[in-house]
């Protein structure tokens, strides 16, 4: 850097030598700002642009508080909130802990299967924990890499996690950063890497007044649909950068985190001459070189995992949405809303080339062209899946894919070109929805976050005569954590076999990509491998060029002269 300006130091509580941390806060807005441990209020120094600190006889394990102006507020950079949003801060030591990994590597995407996982559902005692005994299973299936859904501290003890306040402190009611640690050691010990979804692009409307009370941590100048954006490229918002980059170092330092899932960069708006996204980037790659930078970007833009030297971001990947929907429709012939535009074969044929189906074109859901064509980057960089927490949670009742249908899907998600994601519970086909759910702790809050669902809804549950189930009702949350009960029976092994199946197949684009769209077949060549599905409703018949050895199939195939009759949503891998 060209210089060392005061919020660039490390902001937050670090412990030193001998039982003292340095604390270092960027409050430009208060008159007054004291710091608040063991029963005392001390003097800090206002050492330039906003920014001060103080070193202090305050040993790891303490708590504290900034007082603001009289009054205690947690630390913005707080890394441990033990007593929950409104509780104080307290003083975290990361290397306390005796790391185990020191052998463990990072997977490239060329080996990664990604899992993506919520830690209050994943098991019964809905904690950092509780995840532990469970991983074994994972390594077991194939899986590579773990993905939490987000644990950057949010309000109650339940929630998604989306609308987490302190980006660098881990949910208390998951057990804070010690237990945070010892799950990423444990999943290292079994040759699983662990990335951790991050949110950078809002915080939850719980902390607002807490955050804004230090400073202009947000602006209008860009509004998300969450409400205002994060000040990272107005005035002061130097200190505000260095607040969501130095969270994303620490994750990735202090608990040995193999990457981040950047939730929503499209909603980060920043003219700034290096996007936050690709300075996010730059200084995770700066820690660890191997370390997955994962975007969920809402823009089909190549940009976003181009080089820096080509303009691009530097994120090494991207979920794919639309590959989908294309699939998703197929399987279920669902076409409301986004999924209007996706009613073809055809599309998923494309998907298998590159998953941006708008790459250009003209979108009759946003009613312009979107997109851009993005050949110059390799397909093992776009994340696939036929379920995430999105698609499944934003659902008015959190169901999953019909059970006639996730045979299919998984032939398609696993053995395409691209990096497979599951999530969680999709590899037994478990009976458990999963649903939206939170545990708001302002009244206010939680009534619009219930009457919103509700009216986002309204038809879709008219129609289905149910009520659509209250976020804030523990029994929602409940109802959503896994069973481990799943149908049809054999989808585990199914999705073992195309784990084994997939490991065989050249890496690379495919060959050739054929398909009748009447018919409902498709067939992609992938070497001497061919993938045939048919998502007809009804058993087809695919003319093959002469008889073929059936390497593994969702559903027993016949073999006739000419032809693979595949019976109806079913698939089989032949060579």
């Amino acid at each position: 850097m060209s210089a060392d300006y005061p919020f660039q130091r490390p902001l937050g509580a670090f412990p030193e030598r001998h039982g003292r941390t340095r604390f270092r806060v960027w409050a430009p807005d208060p008159t007054e700002v004291l710091l608040r441990t063991g029963g005392a209020d001390h003097a800090l120094d206002l050492v330039g642009f906003g920014v001060y600190e103080a070193e202090l006889d305050v040993p790891a394990g303490a708590d504290y508080q900034y007082v603001i102006d009289g009054e205690a507020l947690p630390d913005p950079c707080s890394r441990w909130q033990p007593e929950g949003l409104r509780g104080p801060s307290r003083v975290f030591d990361p290397h306390a802990f005796a790391w185990t990994d020191h052998a463990f590597r990072t997977p490239g995407l060329h080996d990664a299967v990604i899992y993506e996982l919520h830690v209050g559902t994943f098991s019964p005692a809905g904690t950092f924990d509780g995840a532990i005994p469970h991983l074994q299973e994972l390594a077991d299936l194939g899986v590579t890499v773990l993905e939490l859904m987000p644990v950057a501290e949010f309000p109650g003890a339940r929630g998604w996690s989306y609308d987490g306040v302190y980006l660098s402190a881990a949910q208390s009611s998951y057990g804070g950063p010690e237990a945070l640690q010892r799950l990423v050691d444990a999943a290292h010990a079994l040759g699983l890497a662990v990335v951790l979804d991050v949110v950078y692009n809002h915080i939850g409307a719980s902390g607002n007044k807490a955050v804004l009370a230090y400073g202009p941590y947000f602006t209008h100048k860009h509004e998300t649909p969450w409400g205002a954006s994060l000040n990272v490229d107005g005035e002061h918002s130097d200190a505000v950068r260095e607040w969501v980059c130095q969270s994303a170092e620490q994750w990735i330092r202090d608990f040995h985190l193999d990457g981040l899932r950047l939730d929503a960069i499209h909603a980060i708006s920043d003219s700034s001459p290096e996007h936050l996204v690709a300075e996010v980037s730059r200084r995770v790659h700066a820690i660890h070189p191997g370390a997955l930078v994962i975007a969920e970007s809402g823009m089909n833009d190549p940009k976003v995992m181009r080089a820096r030297e080509l303009g691009g971001w530097g994120c090494d990947a991207a979920w794919a949405d639309d590959f989908h929907h294309a699939l998703r429709v197929l399987l279920t012939g669902e076409t409301q809303g986004w999924y209007e535009e996706f009613d073809e074969l055809a599309l998923l044929a494309k998907a298998f080339r590159r998953p941006h189906v708008h790459d250009g074109n003209y979108s009759t859901f946003r009613k312009r062209r979107f997109g851009a064509p993005a050949f110059d980057v390799p397909p093992e960089r776009f994340i696939v899946f036929s379920a995430d927490h999105d698609q499944v949670g934003n659902r008015a009742f959190g169901d999953r894919l019909p059970v006639q249908a996730r045979a299919l899907a998984a032939f398609c998600t696993l053995l395409s070109p691209f990096t497979p994601m599951l999530f969680q519970g999709e590899e037994y086909g478990e009976r458990a929805p999963f649903q939206f759910f939170t545990d708001h702790i302002d009244p206010e809050i939680a009534d619009a976050t219930r009457e919103g669902r509700r009216r986002e809804f309204a038809s879709f549950a008219a129609f289905a005569g149910e009520e659509v189930p209250d976020p804030q009702d523990v029994a929602t949350f409940e109802r959503s954590k896994l069973t481990r009960e799943g149908e049809p029976e054999g989808l585990r092994e199914l999705h073992r076999a195309l784990l084994r199946a997939r490991r065989a197949l050249p890496a690379g684009d495919v060959d050739e990509v054929t398909f009748d769209e009447r018919a409902g077949w498709l067939a992609v060549k992938r070497g001497d491998h061919t993938l045939l599905a048919n998502f007809a409703r009804t058993a087809v018949h695919v003319p093959r060029d002469r008889t073929e050895e059936i390497v593994l199939s969702t559903h027993e195939p016949t073999l006739e002269p000419g032809f693979v009759v595949l019976a109806p949503l079913s698939g089989a891998l032949v060579r």
